[in-house]
């Protein structure tokens, strides 16, 4: 009697799956690394060859034509400390980023430096790579 082997195990391996897997990764990864901004103003920082490893709570900034920001919300110089004071409150443990574009008068930068002296923060200046 002859029997036959109806079921064959196919040893071939397809990897048309595992492509189509890595390819939405791939374009997972590009769009979303597009979306991230940490600071949307164009400002060219000094340059440094020291880093921290502090977070900063905050950020604030100021343009070349002396405009100011907490984050990415306008505000001006005199509504700045309620503005930061409002976000951070009391606590005297926290860091605010201070991104200044290089061509500011350093006078513009002790200002925001006293408020955050006067309400006890951490001030960690932005600077770029050299």
């Amino acid at each position: 009697m002859a029997l036959k082997k109806i079921s064959k195990i196919s040893s071939n391996f397809s990897m048309s799956s595992m492509t189509d897997i890595i390819f939405l990764l791939l374009i997972f990864f590009m769009l979303t690394s597009t979306l991230v901004h940490p600071n949307a103003l164009k400002l060219l920082l000094p340059q440094s060859a020291n880093q921290t490893s502090a977070k900063p709570q905050t950020s604030v900034s100021i343009t070349a034509d002396l405009r100011y920001y907490v984050e990415s919300k306008r505000v001006e110089f005199d509504e700045l400390e309620p503005t930061l004071v409002g976000k951070l409150g009391e606590n005297d443990d926290m860091y605010i980023s201070l991104h200044v574009d290089e061509t500011v008068p350093m006078k513009e930068v002790v200002r925001v430096m006293n408020i955050a002296k006067k309400n006890k923060y951490k001030l960690i200046l932005a600077t770029r790579a050299k």
